[in-house]
């Protein structure tokens, strides 16, 4: 009898991951690839169906023996066409897409969009930190801060759009985020804001080594690793940045915990990995003076499916087309 594999991506603000799964969700093979800078969503999609064949070509499996491929992309989502608009991190996503069509007529199999931190929050909910928990909050720090839920076992998306916890404003009339809005907390703690903001700074005479670092280790952007180096080295505008990040997440966080009671927050994407448990404390830390229910804080805990944790997520939106 042949294996029944599901391919899983998750496309990321500066990269795209993709797993090959068996039945169990046991990783078969990964493969990685940067998000297109330039361009439009067409582009991003042949990326990502680069990306997966790679992982197909680790696992030891032809792309067209895949039964079903999940995916999770940011912006808002349509579950039932695959559709997806606003996915603002990416080059010149603001109008509807049809992604999971294209990806469909790429891979020859079923292709199902879910929102890419709320797949996450569901796969670390399946498989990883959340299994103890009912009811847990995801904060994928990275690029940008996106938010999964999942209340009483089931995921909550509202009406496409649920978890954009990044535009929880964290102050009125406050600094302008990626989306446009003021006040949000990507727009302080988000990675491209992070950036944004210390050229500006930069600009108007303050010093660092960021973008030294950037150059010698030959990367486009200031990534995390970027900026876990910089703190390493007591960069004085990179700890001040991160400290503003971290406040504006504690703020953030804490508003969402007050309103949906969740008995753990999951933090997860390349940041909040990056500075696993010490970060997720520092967080736990700044919630804490804004937590209405203060004599019982949900548990902080770091995202336990690491790097794939995404795309392992989404895999799991497909196991319905991979048992038939």
């Amino acid at each position: 009898m042949a294996r029944v594999v599901r391919g899983g991506i998750d496309l990321g603000g500066t990269k795209i991951e993709t797993v090959v799964v068996d039945s169990r969700s046991q990783v078969l093979g990964s493969a990685r690839r940067p998000t297109p800078t330039k361009g439009g969503p067409a582009d991003v999609a042949t990326a990502m169906v680069a990306a997966l064949k790679d992982a197909c070509q680790t696992a030891g499996f032809a792309s067209d023996q895949l039964r079903g491929v999940g995916v999770g992309a940011p912006g808002i989502i349509d579950p039932q066409t695959g559709a997806v608009s606003t996915a603002l991190n990416l080059p010149n996503w603001r109008d509807s897409y049809p992604l999971g069509e294209r990806l469909a007529e790429a891979f020859g199999t079923e292709v199902r969009v879910g929102n890419d931190v709320q797949v996450a929050t569901d796969g670390e909910f399946e498989l990883g930190a959340g299994r103890p928990y009912r009811s847990v909050l995801g904060v994928f720090w990275g690029t940008g801060v996106g938010g999964g839920i999942v209340l009483d076992g089931k995921p909550w998306i509202g009406r496409g759009g649920g978890g954009e916890i990044g535009h929880t404003v964290v102050r009125m009339n406050g600094r302008r985020c990626p989306c446009g809005r003021r006040g949000c907390m990507e727009g302080y703690s988000g990675r491209a804001a992070l950036e944004a903001r210390a050229r500006k700074l930069v600009e108007e005479g303050e010093k660092t080594d960021l973008f030294k670092l950037m150059q010698k280790h030959d990367r486009p952007r200031l990534t995390s690793s970027i900026w876990a180096r910089a703190l390493d080295q007591g960069d004085k505008l990179a700890t001040a940045l991160l400290d503003e990040a971290y406040e504006a997440l504690g703020n953030g966080i804490a508003s969402a915990v007050n309103l949906l009671d969740v008995e753990a927050v999951i933090i997860g994407g390349g940041l909040g990995i990056r500075f696993g448990q010490e970060g997720a404390d520092r967080i736990a830390s700044e919630m804490s003076p804004h937590l209405y229910h203060d004599l019982q804080p949900p548990d902080v805990l770091v995202a336990a499916l690491g790097d794939v944790g995404g795309a392992v997520g989404a895999a799991l939106l497909v196991r319905k087309t991979a048992r038939r």
